[in-house]
């Protein structure tokens, strides 16, 4: 009897451990960015619609991808992870007019803050890209985008939009 109830234990511990190794990005660090999950509408912090955004998870949920259509035409793409070697996310964005960023941050409390490296301009002689999102309710999502000096003070906002989500 006690050699079923262990090999029964034995089975039950194999299936538990083969369960997570099959869920590689199933952690509470790679799910702190799933606020911004859903389908969107983006509009201006003055409620003008700048276009739409569908943010999904993909690759087994180890990859984030945001598919943009801005109401100008404008399309673009963002691939964002999180790296366990170095405890960051990692974001890539490209867009239709041959625009790209190359992000990096973390989780603060309810946000998700991502910054460039330092980066040669022109006419700000080095600046970092920063953009931060962050989950206001759960529809709604602010993204502000800004340029900051070299000594990491704001400069200016890029862009400021509220997603909400899709009804």
């Amino acid at each position: 009897m006690r050699l079923i109830l262990l090999g029964v234990l034995l089975l039950l511990s194999t299936v538990a451990v083969q369960a997570q190794s099959n869920c590689a990005c199933c952690t509470t660090s790679h799910e702190a960015f799933d606020f911004w999950v859903g389908d969107w509408e983006v509009y201006t912090i003055e409620n003008e619609k700048l276009g739409e955004s569908t943010v999904s998870k993909l690759e087994k949920d180890c990859v984030i991808q945001e598919e943009w259509h801005g109401e100008s035409g404008v399309t673009g793409r963002s691939f964002n992870y999180f790296d366990p070697s170095d405890s960051k996310w990692n974001q890539l964005w490209l867009d239709s007019g041959g625009s790209n960023l190359k992000l990096k941050g973390e989780q603060s409390d309810d946000s998700m803050v991502l910054q460039s490296g330092l980066t040669r301009g022109k006419k700000i002689s080095w600046y970092y890209d920063r953009i931060t999102y962050t989950k206001i309710d759960d529809n709604t999502v602010s993204q502000v985008w800004q340029i900051l000096d070299a000594n990491e003070r704001p400069v200016t906002t890029v862009f400021h939009g509220v997603y909400r989500r899709k009804s």
